[in-house]
């Protein structure tokens, strides 16, 4: 009987977690960066579904950036300038971004203009974003690693 008693309270206790955390998360500090965790994602005129869709993202792990929070709802920009609101639950805190500017982007063994160029990528590619440092960040594009400076990512650097 005892342990029953303990089993049912470890369960509500973790149920308890379960419903506190999306409050938390809530609770966070805008802005901040945030990627998309699914094929296709609804951005929206306002903060819920009774709202036009005024596009949709078909680009998982783009970077956007999150500037305000309402319950389940995040008020976003992408790198375009866009701003519409998504459901929170379609984006991760996975840190990513993407290539732009003119003109190719020069990805390099180490951080620095004189570092072996590996490959140039296309404006408009997206990769795991990785440490940055004086004004260099290390990206993962579809399994390619190469530092970039930070001038050529949207989604580096602080929000």
């Amino acid at each position: 009987m005892h342990s029953l008693r303990f089993s049912a309270l470890v369960a509500l206790f973790a149920a308890a977690i379960g419903f506190a955390t999306p409050a938390i998360a809530q609770n966070r500090e805008t802005p901040y960066w945030a990627s998309i965790r699914v094929e296709r994602v609804n951005m929206r005129v306002g903060p819920s579904e009774s709202y036009r869709i005024s596009w949709v993202y078909r680009r998982p792990q783009l970077p956007l950036k999150v500037l305000r929070v309402k319950e389940g709802w995040r008020l976003v920009e992408d790198a375009d300038g866009a701003r519409g609101w998504v459901t929170a639950r379609f984006l991760s805190r996975d840190r990513t971004a993407i290539l732009v500017g003119k003109g190719l982007v020069a990805l390099r063994a180490n951080p620095g203009d004189d570092a072996k160029l590996l490959w140039n990528a296309e404006p408009g590619v997206v990769g795991k974003l990785g440490d940055c440092d004086e004004g260099w960040c290390r990206i993962d594009i579809a399994g390619h690693v190469g530092w970039v400076r930070q001038a050529r990512l949207w989604g580096a650097g602080e929000p």
